[in-house]
């Protein structure tokens, strides 16, 4: 199904809402809280300061760097997944495993993708989720966290905008809330950086499903840099 022609978002009936909200909430135990995406050595190098600085930085995450590509990813996906298309499927996720810069946005991307699909297993019937994890284990891949969250909102019937928005939003505040124990800010300021990033996260989600596969891509060299940085940063509290 292409995503073009897709139902416009409806109104959330409360148990996909509250399905929806418990995949993305911080209680759902993917391990966000342990990655900082390269905002770690951001901070350690001076890059990211204070409030406006740490806005402006998951501004750049989201327009182009990890979140260009995981939602155009994302709505692949969802779209394959409406389909029932497990082929299409095991090429997308071969793809979100070949698209990340560095050793550790790898893992942060991989690690969150397999324990999401492991937790729905557990709780939850979703045959395709666990067919395509299992094709992808057979060719020695992981599941990526993003493909992994669209299959999940397609098998339920939550629409895509409202999925990718909350992905997208899950993503900007963990963000964040690293951001909040590393620079450090405030509770407060915390929040209001969350509240300033709303239209930053409608504006990705309109550019992810606007944009054509073909032109998948990012580019925000900085954010990888720091990501390598983090390798070998002297202290670390966070993987990624």
């Amino acid at each position: 199904m292409s995503i073009k022609k897709m139902p416009a978002a409806g109104q959330l009936d409360p148990a996909r809402l509250m399905r929806l909200m418990t995949w993305l909430g911080p209680s759902f135990p993917v391990g966000a809280y342990t990655y900082s995406h390269g905002v770690e050595y951001a901070i350690e190098d001076g890059r990211v300061h204070t409030r406006d600085s740490v806005i402006a930085w998951i501004e750049g995450v989201l327009a182009f760097g990890a979140g260009r590509i995981d939602g155009v990813l994302f709505c692949q996906a969802y779209a394959a997944a409406r389909d029932g298309d497990q082929d299409a499927l095991i090429e997308i996720g071969i793809d979100a495993d070949c698209r990340r810069g560095t050793a550790e946005m790898a893992l942060e991307a991989t690690a969150q993708g397999r324990a999401f699909v492991s937790t729905v297993s557990q709780v939850w019937d979703d045959p395709l989720l666990d067919g395509w994890a299992a094709s992808l284990r057979g060719l020695d891949r992981l599941p990526s966290y993003p493909v992994a969250v669209a299959i999940a909102a397609a098998g339920v019937d939550v629409d895509l905008r409202s999925a990718l928005t909350a992905f997208f939003h899950a993503m900007a505040a963990n963000l964040v809330s690293s951001a909040v124990r590393l620079v450090p800010l405030g509770q407060t300021d915390g929040i209001r950086a969350v509240a300033a990033l709303e239209k930053t996260v409608e504006m990705a989600v309109e550019r992810a499903i606007a944009t054509e596969p073909e032109d998948i891509g990012a580019c925000a060299p900085l954010v990888d840099w720091t990501s390598m940085k983090h390798e070998t940063q002297y202290t670390r509290l966070f993987r990624s």
